[in-house]
């Protein structure tokens, strides 16, 4: 492990499930993040270099400030500080796609969701219908594994203010491509949470081969959309992608979500997958 005042944790130190090491290659820009996304050889080697992107300077800055600066309640903690991978199921049925991870939640944790108030209620939710081991997530170790089920963002470092730039987006947007190429011969159902992740799905889509309509569908709670799977999924059934709202406190205090309607829609998910 690391100084506790260091801004990330250097590859291959110890952290629970990094998926990176020393020597991992890193993208220090945009095209690099196109070279490396690419020139992956399979879904491990391409999470441990999303795991250590530095390609934006400004969300390298930020997530590595918040890391040394802290919030108080976490200030004796270790803060991950590196871009956040995608994880769970290698060969899943759901993929999940969010926006970014949050600056005490994910870039804590080095997972997405894990330790924030909105995976307090994203995996109460899919664990209570069977998409994942235990109802809460708080750090790398606790134990929790994601059934048939995997997550991603379309931005993988924290943004100030939880804003990436629309560059920033389009930097990103290999990583997700990649991925979302990688689990394509399994996926069954991709479940968008927010209407910001599923504005920035809609490129990695097309990018990772599926056929994508014209205009656009629009983003709405529990909007279904179904999709051609691309040619390297091997089969032709429907990919079904589902709209959420985001399980965010402003979201979940006004009561915009509740329970039931997050369950719901992971209940569609899973029954379809």
């Amino acid at each position: 492990m690391t100084d506790a005042r260091a801004p990330y944790v250097p590859p291959g130190t110890g952290w629970p499930d990094d998926p990176a090491a020393p020597d991992t290659p890193v993208a220090h820009g945009a095209g690099e993040v196109i070279e490396l996304a690419a020139g992956a050889p399979d879904l491990a080697e391409l999470c441990a270099r999303q795991s250590v992107c530095r390609a934006c300077d400004r969300l390298v800055e930020w997530r590595e400030k918040v890391a040394v600066e802290r919030r108080r309640a976490f200030a004796n903690e270790e803060y991950w500080g590196r871009p956040i991978p995608g994880w769970g199921d290698p060969e899943p049925r759901i993929l999940i796609v969010g926006l970014a991870p949050a600056a005490h939640g994910g870039n804590r944790t080095g997972r997405i969701f894990t330790g924030d108030r909105s995976g307090d209620w994203l995996f109460a939710s899919l664990h209570r219908v069977g998409l994942a081991s235990q109802a809460t997530s708080v750090h790398a170790a606790d134990g929790q594994r994601l059934i048939g089920a995997r997550m991603a963002a379309t931005v993988r470092c924290a943004p100030p203010d939880n804003k990436p730039t629309p560059l920033e987006r389009t930097t990103c947007l290999p990583w997700l491509a990649r991925e979302v190429e990688d689990v394509a011969g399994s996926v069954r159902c991709i479940v968008c949470l927010g209407g910001f992740a599923w504005q920035g799905v809609w490129p990695a889509l097309k990018q990772a081969g599926y056929e994508v309509p014209r205009p656009r569908p629009k983003f709405g709670h529990a909007a279904e959309v179904e999709l051609a799977p691309p040619p390297s999924a091997a089969r032709r059934d429907p990919v079904l992608l589902l709209g959420c709202y985001h399980p965010s406190q402003q979201n979940t205090f006004t009561g915009r979500v509740t329970e039931d309607m997050l369950d719901a829609v992971f209940a569609r998910a899973r029954d379809y997958a």
